[in-house]
């Protein structure tokens, strides 16, 4: 007699967003609503051959007002549930989504199951929205298995549209296309058209069985500073002697250029004197830090920078703020960020 295959379970975790949100009849403004009218919105979901069940929010947060503290929250979630389910689904407004989906991947230590972040640029319950196609193929990807019956996807993704996408290599590149979310650096995870495409030898994979551990305290004592001509040293002293700051993502130009002049570079290596941990990276969609091209990038390096290599702005600002919530000391936060902890970044061996 044959067995019959449990069903897959999935897990939705409703944060808020766009794509549950519906419009004030008085004000026409647009306002996050329960979870029950997100899912009557999309009667598809019952011919999903899967289980699904939902926790959210309470309230529903613009994700705008997203923090590290909603992260935990999240962390927490999946760890509470880790078991039960064989993957997650987060809804998530589009705003800070990148930012979440790069955190949970420093967060979500041995992460084996997909945790899948989707949601949309118009509400789920308008005549056209990308809504529902989103949170149908998140579904789809979250129950996805190889042919030997592992999870197809081991990692935090972002779907959205055409593409499925490492979390901490996502960047949200237009306010208004449906196509908002672009991994510049790293290849797409999948590709989503009539069929889902696998890109197999981009997809993460852990052979330890090493159990889930969720990191679940972010230090915010951390901060972006972004070069601009015309920048005064005042500015930037004021900036670095900010009250209580431990690190900061130093945002520069091309492969990670920078102002030569003492009124720039005194300041910084003063900072990294007193302890500030400052990162170097690029301020374009492309592309990578490269602190031997020119003298301008190797004058920070001299200082004491630490290159960033490609990772994108998002994962860089969590990675500090994950390393300094463990607890780690200045120079253990520096050594770690020049390692590849979970995809976040490729370093260049030339």
């Amino acid at each position: 007699m044959v067995k019959d295959t449990p069903r897959t379970r999935i897990l939705i975790i409703y944060t808020g967003g766009t794509i549950g949100m519906i419009e004030n009849p008085e004000t026409r403004v647009l306002q996050p609503f329960d979870f029950t009218h997100l899912i009557d919105n999309v009667p598809k979901i019952k011919m999903l051959n899967f289980d699904i069940d939902n926790i959210q929010f309470d309230p529903p947060i613009d994700s705008s007002n997203m923090d590290p503290s909603h992260w935990s929250e999240i962390a927490r979630a999946i760890e509470n549930n880790y078991d039960a389910y064989d993957g997650f689904v987060i809804l998530h407004g589009t705003d800070t989504m990148a930012y979440t989906a790069s955190a949970l991947s420093f967060m979500l230590e041995n992460l084996n199951k997909p945790v899948i972040i989707t949601g949309s640029q118009l509400p789920i319950g308008e005549v056209r929205t990308d809504g529902e196609e989103n949170l149908i193929t998140a579904l789809q990807v979250a129950a996805e298995r190889t042919s030997s019956g592992e999870a197809m996807v081991q990692e935090v993704a972002i779907l959205f549209e055409n593409h499925l996408i490492r979390g901490n290599r996502s960047s949200k590149v237009s306010a208004d296309n449906f196509n908002a979310f672009l991994s510049n650096n790293y290849p797409d995870l999948a590709r989503v058209g009539l069929d889902i495409i696998y890109d197999e030898d981009s997809l993460a994979r852990d052979s330890s069985n090493r159990p889930l551990m969720v990191h679940d305290v972010m230090d915010p004592n951390v901060m972006f500073i972004v070069l601009h001509p015309g920048m005064t040293s005042s500015t930037l002293e004021y900036l670095l002697n900010t009250p209580g700051i431990k690190g900061v993502v130093l945002k520069t130009y091309g492969a990670g250029n920078s102002p030569s002049g003492e009124w720039f570079t005194g300041p910084i290596a003063k900072a990294i004197e007193r302890g500030v941990v400052i990162l170097n990276v690029t301020q374009c969609v492309n592309g990578a830090v490269n602190s031997s091209l020119y003298d301008t990038g190797n004058t920070l390096a001299r200082a004491g920078v630490i290159s960033g290599h490609d990772i994108t702005s998002e994962a860089a600002i969590t990675k500090m703020m994950y390393l300094f919530g463990k607890g780690m000391s200045n120079k253990q936060v520096e050594k770690y960020l020049q390692r590849n902890i979970c995809g976040e970044m490729t370093i260049n061996k030339s």
